[in-house]
């Protein structure tokens, strides 16, 4: 994928907000293309991992239901300034894409 994940970090105390927005086409399988009249393969998230400092924080197994370019939010508790959230996921064609970034 070419495009990059996108991410926002607010600290309120020792919470990390964290908003994600990951750029990908998540074609279900069941949408016709109007040119050629023939189904759209499948392509889409399956597996998203949150990390804190290295340690997962979520771990989730997506299906082709999620909209296209999905949008994340979650909080992490214990966070503090300079700690690194991280961001990746992996997609039913084997293509993947992961950020990582410090709280400011």
């Amino acid at each position: 994928m070419a495009d990059a994940i996108k991410m926002r970090i607010t600290l309120d105390g020792d919470i990390a907000d964290v908003k994600v927005l990951m750029p990908h086409p998540m074609e279900t399988g069941l949408r016709t293309d109007p040119r050629t009249n023939e189904l759209v393969p499948k392509h889409y998230i399956q597996h998203v991992v949150a990390t804190h400092n290295g340690r997962p924080v979520l771990d989730a197994q997506w299906s082709q239901a999620v909209s296209k370019n999905p949008f994340l939010e979650f909080r992490v508790r214990g966070a503090k300034s300079g700690d690194k959230i991280g961001v990746a996921w992996e997609d039913n064609r084997g293509e993947n894409n992961s950020l990582e970034m410090a709280i400011k």
